[in-house]
């Protein structure tokens, strides 16, 4: 098995992922769950100074009412019919911005609902809304365009980019522009689309930094609130909202789906101004989040651990090249797996028969069972599709008459191979996008676990990330608390050749949302790597059954 990495260099910064957490839990314990009005009467006074470096808004606040009367006619072909439909683009989503070019929203609703017909069997009453975000990277996101040159933003992998595991990722999760991309089959099924912008880690406005950690997700939020806070003027259902992101921005939509109507987030939404609305949504749909971040590598290394080869980065027109870790990367190598047991074994996680998921010391355990079975559905799966696929040419599998009954995973997990050098996430030299994820204002980068702040090999040595932000970047935190609004439908997909994260980590998520009674469509994708939006046939199918249901 072979992952491409020829990188596209113009969307380098876009790939090196994402933000982090910290191993506390976040304060949610303590909240409330927010409902409309709690704005009103909470103290903002941290987050203003933390989005705008200490100064308040002193713009001329803008008005969160949607008009009806202005847009453009667009027309999308969908087999042998034409299909109208309204493009409201530019819209501000909330009152005070810090970034007028993310925090923008385009609204795209098929004409249809505006003669009171039917598309899909859908009515202007009952359509579902498609929130597919354009983050990448923790980059900022510029809200998707339908209908134009381009339907992506350049702020989220691509194809081939570094880390991207070469398998096509573009901002709305790695369909390819145009007519096949999920925004313009949404608008094909009767949905209504609404395509958010998102500010990121490099986001700076007036020589301050307004985009780190949590201003992606309270941006997200803040747009789910503008939908809500309008719903009597756009078509749709919008209690049935379903998000959509892939790599950063699946970790984001499973925030977004987690934590909802959470009152953590209050003070951040007061200060941009965000209507005074809920912000809980009915499904999320995330490939191959890169989350969990203050666990992410101890989890890569449990996987990684003793494969030192990786390939590095390509420019274009060069060759990947293969390295090997040093010593000292070895060294961190080995201190973050013996970690990774006292994490799973702490969240007291049940298989589906009800027992209770273990690791031992040396990380084997009834866990690894798991990662197996979700290794073995993969390939079963696509047997059964029609793939060729034999021990011989996988070689890590045991398959007896067309069925899968054994995965070695130590076999595996060196086909996949190793893509990042330990630690993968938390830099100790704080060179890492996550580090410059948790920055503040006026620091851009930033330790933001106690392991890499006590090996940090940094010239200039910094602060730990405020324990308070890192909790709020963290959707493991907000599933099984009474405190937050989590969606009921989750659709889940990683990658089987993927190394961006280690595969624990979806599968982790999805098994802690099956214990809350959550429905859960969780699938390890065959010969896929860091990639979304992949089989929208499939996708869409699964959308259509949870929204008539």
């Amino acid at each position: 098995m072979k992952k491409t990495t020829i990188a596209l260099f113009t969307m380098f910064l876009a790939v090196l992922v994402l933000a982090g957490c910290s191993s506390n839990k976040n304060s949610s314990s303590n909240s409330k769950t927010l409902k409309a009005g709690d704005l009103s009467s909470t103290s903002y006074k941290k987050s203003t100074s933390y989005y705008r470096g200490g100064t308040t808004y002193k713009g001329k606040s803008i008005s969160l009412n949607f008009d009806k009367a202005k847009y453009t006619t667009r027309t999308i072909t969908s087999g042998n019919k034409k299909i109208k439909y309204r493009a409201y683009e530019n819209i501000v989503y909330v009152s005070k911005p810090v970034d007028k070019k993310y925090e923008t929203m385009n609204i795209y609703i098929p004409e249809a609902y505006f003669k009171n017909k039917k598309l899909n069997g859908y009515t202007k009453n009952s359509a579902p809304v498609f929130l597919p975000n354009s983050i990448g990277g923790y980059m900022p996101g510029e809200a998707t365009t339908v209908g134009k040159t381009s339907s992506s933003s350049s702020a989220a992998p691509v194809a081939g980019a570094p880390g991207a595991g070469g398998a096509g990722v573009s901002a709305t999760g790695g369909a390819p522009s145009g007519q096949n991309s999920a925004p313009e089959k949404a608008l094909k099924e009767g949905y209504i689309v609404a395509a958010p912008g998102a500010r990121g880690r490099t986001t700076k406005t007036n020589g301050k930094y307004t985009g780190k950690a949590p201003a992606a997700i309270v941006d997200l939020k803040a747009a789910v609130r503008y939908l809500k806070l309008n719903s009597k003027k756009i078509p749709g259902n919008q209690n049935k909202i379903i998000s959509d992101g892939t790599s950063a921005g699946g970790a984001m939509s499973a925030l977004l789906g987690a934590s909802g109507n959470n009152k953590d987030y209050a003070p951040y939404l007061k200060a941009i101004g965000a209507a005074d609305t809920s912000d809980d949504i009915f499904a999320s749909m995330d490939f191959c989040p890169i989350m969990n971040l203050e666990n992410a590598d101890p989890a890569y290394e449990w996987e990684f651990n003793g494969i030192n080869s990786y390939q590095g980065m390509a420019m274009p027109g060069t060759t990947a090249t293969t390295s090997t870790q040093t010593s000292a990367q070895k060294k961190y190598s080995n201190a973050l797996k013996k970690q990774f047991p006292d994490y799973v074994n702490g969240l007291k996680l049940k298989d589906d028969n009800g027992n209770t998921l273990k690791m031992n010391a040396d990380g084997t355990g009834s866990f690894n069972n798991l990662i197996k079975k979700t290794v073995m559905n993969s390939a079963q799966t696509a047997i059964d599709k029609g793939k060729n696929i034999t021990e011989k040419k996988y070689p890590w599998l045991t398959i007896k008459n067309k069925k899968v009954t054994d995965v070695n995973l130590a076999k595996y997990y060196k086909a996949v191979g190793r893509m990042k050098t330990a630690p993968a996430f938390y830099g100790v030299d704080l060179s890492n996008a996550e580090n410059q994820e948790m920055g503040t204002a006026t620091v851009n980068k930033k330790h933001f676990t106690k392991y890499s702040q006590d090996n940090n090999t940094a010239k200039n040595k910094t602060a730990i990330a405020d324990k308070s932000i890192i909790a709020l970047m963290n959707p493991m935190d907000y599933v099984g608390e009474n405190n937050a609004d989590t969606a009921s439908h989750w659709y889940i997909r990683y990658g089987e050749e993927d190394a961006n994260t280690s595969i624990a980590i979806p599968t982790i998520f999805a098994q802690k949302l099956k214990n809350e009674n959550k429905d859960v469509n969780y699938h390890l994708e065959w010969a896929k790597g860091h990639a979304g939006d992949y089989n929208l046939n499939e996708m869409f199918k699964w959308m259509n059954k949870i929204s008539r249901a």
